[in-house]
């Protein structure tokens, strides 16, 4: 099945938000349950557990940020289609690991498999950016972050529900939905990129410095660039230590933590599947990149300084209008490059993502852990908790100077 046999390019975007819908769904099944498991692992040390956290993070951020480039690479030569469902094959079989996981050294080892298959965001942008005019990407990459949104209302919901049960089950379940996942796309999804504009595979461009290099080819790249890694940095707070603050600082438990995850999935929904196309219609792409980071410092803040758990579901409606900026940015880069080298440039993105990934964990689980420590020690007041926030808040204001920097001559 091609895409020349689809009646439209919308077909076509409607089967990779399916994809990526159950993707997240499966992901966000295990959150809510990932540091309970860890704990019993660490026999109640909290302090220790978070830290133990960040680094399974960051093993999975090291591989991921070694093999994206390859993947991106290979998209372009072999097509999308096939780096898709390799992907989500090796994110099932991750998670049956780590269901079965007896030890925290059998958790490390699952999450270097799942570092070095995952690539289904990226591939799935150079997917839309195949099918899709310029003029409509930006409402394409929003439809892409509604399925994000989806996914986060049911996965964590339901992983908070059947984790109370087990810390174990949830991981079952997530392995289901991602196997599902891969019968659903080999049936199904079509490959977007025609033998005639792939190009060849190349070491020199498969590494990430080769990646970089294109990156580097234009000023407006290389600082739209540098705002996507400190966005990154500073959205990798949530998985960091989301659960980590509420359940220290409000007592959440596995459920509360799951519905609050599927309020932001729903907020997501609303901004990325309604507002993305009216939004950057209206105010441009370089407006629209402005306010969204304007949105997701604002939230930040709010997380950081709230003395109540009210201060949260204030913060996750506000959060979810940083979304303004993804779609935005993402049609500015892929405009930069050729249809040619999409999988290229997708996969320079993963690397930033990949060091992002490999930078945000111990730095916010170390500035938790703290934070948690001085708490204790000085009997102080609840805000010194809110610590990795407010430097996620700084990380994405210097975002805010290189994007105002890149769009600034852009309507």
């Amino acid at each position: 099945m091609s895409v020349a046999s689809i009646s439209t390019g919308r077909a076509a975007v409607i089967f990779v938000f399916i994809t990526l819908m159950l993707d997240v769904l499966a992901l966000g099944v295990i959150i809510p349950v990932m540091p309970k498991l860890i704990d019993e692992f660490m026999h109640g040390a909290q302090a220790d557990a978070v830290r133990i956290s960040g680094w399974l993070s960051v093993v999975w951020a090291v591989m991921q940020f070694v093999c994206m480039p390859i993947q991106g690479a290979l998209s372009d030569r072999f097509g999308r289609r096939p780096v898709l469902l390799i992907s989500m094959l090796g994110l099932g079989l991750d998670y049956i690991l780590m269901a079965l996981a007896p030890t925290l050294t059998w958790l490390f080892v699952a999450r270097v498999i799942s570092g070095m298959t995952s690539a289904s965001f990226s591939t799935a942008n150079a997917y839309i950016a195949d099918i899709t005019p310029p003029e409509k990407r930006p409402a394409a990459f929003g439809l892409m972050g509604a399925a994000f949104g989806i996914g986060f209302i049911l996965g964590p919901a339901l992983g908070g529900l059947v984790g109370n049960h087990s810390a174990r089950l949830p991981f079952w379940v997530a392995a289901g939905l991602s196997l599902l996942n891969v019968l659903y796309g080999y049936f199904i999804l079509p490959e977007s990129l025609p033998r005639e504009r792939r190009s060849k595979f190349s070491l020199i461009n498969a590494n990430p410095i080769g990646a970089f290099r294109l990156l580097a080819t234009n000023v407006q790249l290389a600082a739209l660039a540098t705002a996507q890694f400190f966005y990154l940095v500073a959205h990798n707070v949530y998985p960091a230590v989301f659960v980590w603050f509420t359940m220290y600082r409000y007592g959440w438990d596995a459920k509360t933590n799951g519905l609050a995850l599927a309020a932001v999935g729903a907020a997501s929904i609303v901004v990325q599947g309604a507002l993305i196309g009216p939004v950057v219609n209206k105010l441009g792409a370089r407006r629209s990149v402005i306010a969204g980071l304007l949105f997701g410092i604002t939230a930040f803040v709010l997380y950081g300084l709230g003395p109540t758990d009210v201060s949260v579901w204030i913060a996750i409606p506000i959060g979810a209008l940083w979304g303004f900026y993804g779609p935005a940015a993402q049609t500015l880069m892929t405009q930069q490059v050729s249809p040619s080298q999409q999988g290229q440039l997708q996969g320079a993105l993963g690397s930033l993502m990949g060091i992002a990934s490999i930078v945000a964990p111990p730095l916010y689980t170390y500035v938790f852990a703290g934070a948690i420590d001085w708490h204790a020690r000085l009997n102080s007041t609840t805000t010194l908790l809110g610590a990795p926030f407010f430097v996620a808040a700084l990380l994405l204001s210097c975002g805010l100077l290189f994007a105002w920097q890149a769009v600034r001559t852009r309507d």
